[in-house]
């Protein structure tokens, strides 16, 4: 689905989502590389560095307390999207001889809380499908 044919609300709270993930982690020494990578095959939330490896980042975000179930959505479907996604953007970038690995985070914003709770699950899940 593209950006455009999103609810505002909710292209709104993704970025903002997002924006926080980016900060959460920029604590933590990661640098990041690309916001919102899109190609054919779809979309990457954000591309970081830890270190020396590269670290591909779902965000998933909700309004709700808990964020087991957004980082739960990130099922075996998506693994594979995400990793057909990586693949292209390590061709295309060269880098296909760097370490890489796949995080999830889950930003959540209960009601009457300014600022959000994030979940960061490291190495979150191994390449899936035919690569």
């Amino acid at each position: 689905m593209s950006t455009t044919a999103k609810p505002w609300w909710r292209r709104w709270f993704g970025t903002r989502a997002e924006t926080a993930a980016a900060r959460f982690l920029k604590q933590r020494g990661y640098r990041i590389l690309v916001r919102n990578f899109t190609c054919d095959l779809g979309e990457l939330d954000l591309i970081a560095l830890d270190g020396a490896t590269l670290v591909f980042v779902e965000v998933r975000s909700t309004e709700e307390a808990d964020g087991s179930r957004p980082a739960e959505s990130v099922d075996r479907a998506k693994q594979r999207r995400l990793t057909r996604l990586a693949l292209y953007f390590l061709q295309k970038k060269r880098l296909l001889n760097h370490a890489a690995r796949f995080d999830v985070l889950t930003v959540s914003w209960p009601e009457g809380r300014k600022e959000p709770v994030i979940e960061h699950f490291k190495n979150a899940f191994e390449a899936a499908g035919d690569v």
